[in-house]
């Protein structure tokens, strides 16, 4: 039975691979911050799931894996992320760092920590990016940043883990039916309540232009069990491929992104994103 380790598995894509994987047959370890998530992944389960506290940003929970992972390991899903919402210009930096210590740091933490039980496996590892980590949109810039930094470094991984064979493999989903995404409001009020009263006062168009656009992407959101069937084929094909776009509607986007020039795919993306046409 392979073992694989799924970090941020509480919830969204995370909890619904960790389902999918221990139905299929996965002796799954599931990494989350909170008791009471551990004993919700052992309930939905019946068992079958075991839960590891782990906070990807905390240097001593990621060092205590050696001794609560088993010993061999096949696989590592690096899951966990957030999204830092806000214009570029006005989110503090502070929460810049938060967002790249989650979104991109502390994946690599997880991954050296466990790469020497995936050698001695010949396993692979998973890292779910987004189609933010190729196209950016206003107001999620930051996000963008550490998709755009997991998606450099993960290509950097895969060539130098070549001589062992080791896949390195993205799964990029765009908007996905996660209670992260149904509370995108709730979040963009989070967002502007750490701007300064001079940015909420030159962003108040694009404030209200992203509050407008986001119903419209909660309507398109695409159902978590997706990402999740995606995410078991990366980790079982016998060639896995160095990338997998989650959905037809991503692919689309992504395939205009790579022939659109640049200012008309700018004008599809402020549209999309509420950005006024002047201040």
């Amino acid at each position: 039975m392979p073992t694989v380790l799924i970090t941020g598995a509480s919830r969204g894509i995370g909890r619904a691979s960790a389902f999918r994987l221990a139905a299929g047959g996965w002796d799954v370890i599931g990494a989350v911050r909170k008791e009471s998530d551990g004993e919700s992944l052992i309930e939905g389960s019946g068992g079958g799931i075991t839960p590891v506290l782990l906070d990807i940003t905390d240097a001593d929970q990621i060092a205590g894996l050696d001794t609560a992972l088993p010993a061999r390991l096949d696989a590592v899903v690096n899951n966990a992320g957030i999204v830092v919402g806000g214009p570029v210009e006005g989110v503090p930096v502070a929460e810049f760092r938060r967002q790249l210590e989650v979104n991109l740091i502390g994946q690599v933490a997880v991954t050296q920590a466990v790469l020497p039980r995936i050698r001695e496996a010949r396993g692979r590892i998973v890292f779910v990016s987004s189609l933010s980590g190729w196209i950016s949109s206003p107001m999620v810039g930051l996000y963008s940043a550490s998709k755009f930094g997991l998606e450099g470094m993960a290509d950097a991984l895969r060539l130098e883990l070549r001589p062992w064979r080791i896949p390195v493999v993205l799964v990029e989903p765009a908007q996905t039916d996660t209670d992260m995404w149904r509370s995108a409001e709730e979040q963009l009020e989070d967002a502007v309540a750490t701007l300064s009263p001079e940015h909420r006062r030159l962003y108040a168009k694009h404030i209200e232009g992203q509050r407008k656009s986001i119903p419209k992407g909660q309507k398109a959101a695409t159902p978590v069990e997706g990402a999740a069937a995606v995410i078991e084929q990366a980790l079982t094909a016998k060639r896995p491929r160095a990338r997998y776009v989650v959905g037809t509607a991503p692919r689309i986007m992504g395939a205009m992104a790579r022939v659109v020039p640049t200012p008309i795919m700018d004008r599809v993306l402020r549209s999309m994103g509420g950005v006024p046409r002047k201040p």
